[in-house]
């Protein structure tokens, strides 16, 4: 539950009952800190503290924090965590990047431990407009003029249709999603052997890209990619789409003056990938024809359908199997054989007896270490680590330790992998532990695995921004670890760097032998 309460901060000494009144009039954020506050926290009673930190002098302060956030030592968890032992705080306040020139005002009040991270995720505290991307927002030329349902917030009236869209679309098609993974992703197998034999490596995410984008493809709209006028170039096509939403976050690994200069002071032009676009979204007007229909009778417009049919499948579908899979075989590889013999034998058991010889749900219903496995990644490293949302009203938000005022207006930033491994919520928090969520004890940690906007123990709805496709991504998890561990007893991978989560590499691949 969002830790977090209504206050009004008046001067005189309030009442019990005026601690919980609601605020009815407006704030400036940034003229909040120095009014009298309460002693303790309304909730659970706890001390109450100014957030700690600075934004430092305007824009000079900005480009200070955003170079140490691309730059600094520790890179990216460095920033945070330097924040926090700084302050002695899990809530503080920074800038976060892009800043200038590309974010109009990167102040954020950042939340660094699990208490106080689901504030994020009530949508009657904090409002999402415009903020999938954090303190900018992409230019709507880049998704066919639309505001596209990752940037609606729920109050808005288009949310519902357009989220009841993309419950649509992952499942009408549903029967087609176990037969049609196992067979790209069986061919992705074959020619990760093919390359092993040729030149004894082989790059997963090169395969997985393919291979993820044909499968959504196929699986939720019945048409192969590389039959249409894409060819094989889908994968392409969106990444260089991604890029020109993403640069101002993104660290390619150019030289610094350079990168900063080019990708986190200005946007790069949407001119440039329009061509590019149009070549996606001809395809979708064809391929997603019925779940177009489907949101013409939701009330949706044909042509806004098209973009946010594109915009799933593409920037959500795609890039998160282009972030999660290699990420969950980085881990996967380095957990060891005895995990991997622990995996197989559960994996080609629960095939054995209740799938007849083939993966069914029935089947997958009796791998709890592959379910725990897949959540453990989506713990340690979620595909999307940042939230964000604006706060409606003064409230106090609760950490661990102590409550915080944050006054309407002000942006709340979460960091996700700092919630996920809280040392106050998980043993051993740094450590990939596969069987981390088996049994009562771990079925009671899943409400802090948090990857998918939202805890895992509850579903989404046309109320809030937790992910449409939440659990379709844990099936496809499940799937390829399932996949891996029919076909191969262990596998050894090499692990590098990449602007977008890990490039692994696989360098031996060792055949099932029972």
């Amino acid at each position: 539950m969002a830790t977090a309460t209504f206050l009004s901060f008046s001067a005189a000494a309030p009442s019990p009952r005026a601690r919980v009144r609601r605020v009815q009039t407006t704030r400036a954020a940034a003229s909040a800190t120095d009014r009298p506050r309460e002693v303790v926290s309304p909730k659970r009673r706890l001390p109450l503290r100014k957030v700690p930190g600075d934004y430092g002098p305007p824009v000079v302060g900005a480009l200070r924090d955003r170079l140490e956030y691309f730059y600094g030592p520790g890179g990216r968890d460095g920033f945070f965590t330097a924040r926090v032992r700084a302050h002695g705080s899990t809530v503080v306040r920074l800038n976060m990047p892009p800043g200038p020139f590309v974010a109009r005002d990167p102040r954020v009040v950042a939340l660094l431990d699990a208490a106080s991270f689901p504030v994020l995720f009530d949508t009657s505290l904090v409002d999402k407009t415009d903020l999938f991307t954090g303190t900018f927002m992409p230019s709507t030329e880049l998704t066919g003029g639309y505001r596209v349902l990752s940037y609606v917030d729920p109050s808005e009236p288009n949310h519902g249709p357009l989220k009841s869209l993309l419950f649509y679309l992952l499942s009408h098609r549903r029967q087609h999603v176990i037969p049609m993974f196992r067979e790209v992703y069986g061919d992705l197998f074959g020619l990760m052997e093919n390359e092993l034999a040729r030149v004894g490596k082989a790059d997963f995410g090169h395969y997985n890209d393919a291979a993820a984008f044909s499968f959504l493809c196929q699986a939720l709209l019945g048409r192969d990619p590389t039959e249409s006028a894409l060819k094989g170039e889908g994968p392409k096509l969106i990444t260089k789409w991604v890029l020109f939403q993403l640069s101002p976050l993104l660290n390619l690994g150019l030289p610094k003056l350079v990168e900063d200069s080019l990708l986190h002071s200005f946007r790069l032009p949407p001119a440039l990938v329009k061509k590019d676009y149009d070549r996606l979204a001809d395809f979708f007007r064809d391929a997603a024809r019925g779940v177009v229909d489907e949101g013409e009778r939701l009330g949706v417009p044909r042509e806004e359908a098209v973009h946010n049919i594109l915009f799933a499948m593409c920037f959500n579908s795609f890039g998160g199997m282009k972030i999660l899979f290699p990420t969950l075989v980085k881990w996967l590889g380095r957990a060891g054989a005895r995990t991997h013999g622990r995996l197989a034998t559960e994996v080609r058991d629960a095939v054995r007896a209740h799938g007849g010889g083939d993966v069914t749900m029935k089947a997958l219903a009796e791998m709890p270490l592959v379910k725990s496995a897949v959540y453990e990644a989506l713990r340690i490293e979620p595909p999307v680590a940042m939230q964000y949302g604006r706060a409606k009203r003064d409230m106090v938000v609760e950490s661990h330790d102590y409550g915080f005022e944050v006054r309407e207006g002000e942006m709340l930033f979460g960091y996700q992998p700092m919630a996920t491994k809280d040392p106050r919520v998980f043993a051993r928090p740094e450590e990939y532990v596969p069987d981390r969520f088996l049994g009562e004890d771990g079925a009671r940690l899943l409400r802090h695995v948090v990857w998918s906007n939202g805890p895992e123990t509850v579903s989404p709805t046309l109320q809030d921004k937790q992910c449409a496709g939440k659990d379709f991504v844990v099936l496809i998890a499940r799937l390829l670890v399932a996949e891996i561990f029919l076909r191969y007893d262990s596998f050894d991978v090499q692990v590098g760097a990449s602007a977008l989560g890990s490039s692994v590499t696989v360098t031996s691949l060792k055949k099932a032998t029972f």
